[in-house]
């Protein structure tokens, strides 16, 4: 079975793609479907800054194409406020706010963390086992919610299916080859998150699938991706659905090629600007994500957009 690939973007509702990258006159309750059909997939944010309620995924599900899939992002509440300590509430909390309401289009979770976070293996570890697997194991934690969720707690689970995780980390002291060898026994993907600011490295650490969040190489959330920056991703999205090695990058605890197919999951979270969903088509095209499935060049891409820009 071929290896499938999303790129998206990191949310959809930014004021400034009002008229721009969403037309002129399209209501905000319509701007995530409008989006689903140009993204196969799009990185949930609001998970991340508050617990939602079942209805909002429910209708996010409904809103969205049979193919598409969300990635969620875990919320800060555990990654950034307890930093892991007691984590098996806020967790637990999480999948009874409705996380599981997706059904099949609940892609990747990804956890965060925070500059300050300093890796602690122990502590790391413990955390890493309490992620459930599939969704019938998250259903059962979702049980262990605290009285935060009486009354709006979703705690079933549909048809069964595998559960993806991906952690973000943003210091130092993770890039040691311990954490990589934490991230591979528990099938974990560590995202390639390329940025200005923290650590990129390129190690694949889940079996099945690879995660990227492109932030902005040159300002952090707002600076665009040249065409050739474009290009390089589209060829390490190749090797990593094909299975050949990928050497272009940086890694933590390199190890042989293992001819893999892996999915990737690729973000675009410059955001600040217009220049997320501009990028992301881009990168698509690059890949024969178009209508008509057609790979196209680096020189006919940037050819078109000087000649749009001169329209």
């Amino acid at each position: 079975m071929p290896a499938n690939i999303r790129i998206g973007i990191s949310g959809w509702t930014y004021k400034p793609w009002r008229g721009a990258f969403y037309p002129k006159g399209l209501g905000i309750k319509r701007e995530l479907s409008f989006a689903a059909e140009v993204f196969r997939s799009i990185e949930v944010n609001g998970t991340f800054y508050g617990l939602q309620r079942p209805s909002t995924f429910e209708r996010w599900a409904e809103e969205t194409p049979d193919d598409f899939l969300f990635s969620v992002k875990g919320p800060r509440f555990l990654t950034h406020i307890k930093r892991l300590r007691e984590p098996l509430p806020p967790l637990a909390n999480f999948f009874a706010s409705g996380v599981l309401k997706l059904g099949g289009k609940l892609g990747p979770l990804l956890w965060q963390f925070p500059p300050s976070f300093q890796f602690d293996e122990k502590l790391f570890e413990d955390f890493l086992k309490l992620l459930p697997a599939d969704s019938d194991a998250a259903a059962h934690l979702s049980r262990k919610h605290d009285e935060r969720m009486n009354g709006r707690a979703f705690l079933g689970t549909g048809r069964d299916h595998a559960l993806r995780h991906a952690v973000e980390i943003r210091h130092e002291s993770f890039l040691v080859p311990a954490f990589v060898d934490l991230l591979r026994h528990h099938k974990v993907a560590f995202v390639i998150a390329d940025t200005v600011s923290y650590p990129c490295r390129m190690d694949l650490t889940a079996d099945d699938f690879v995660y990227c969040r492109l932030h902005g190489s040159e300002e952090l959330y707002r600076s665009r991706y040249a065409p050739e920056a474009l290009e390089r991703w589209a060829k390490r999205v190749k090797a990593w659905t094909s299975g050949r090695a990928m050497k272009d990058g940086r890694f933590i605890a390199p190890t042989r090629a293992d001819r893999k197919k892996r999915d990737v999951f690729l973000y675009f979270d410059n955001t600040d600007k217009l220049h997320a969903p501009e990028d992301a088509q881009f990168l698509m095209r690059l890949l024969g994500q178009e209508p008509g499935g057609q790979e196209i060049s680096v020189d006919t891409m940037r050819t078109a957009t000087e000649g749009h820009a001169r329209a």
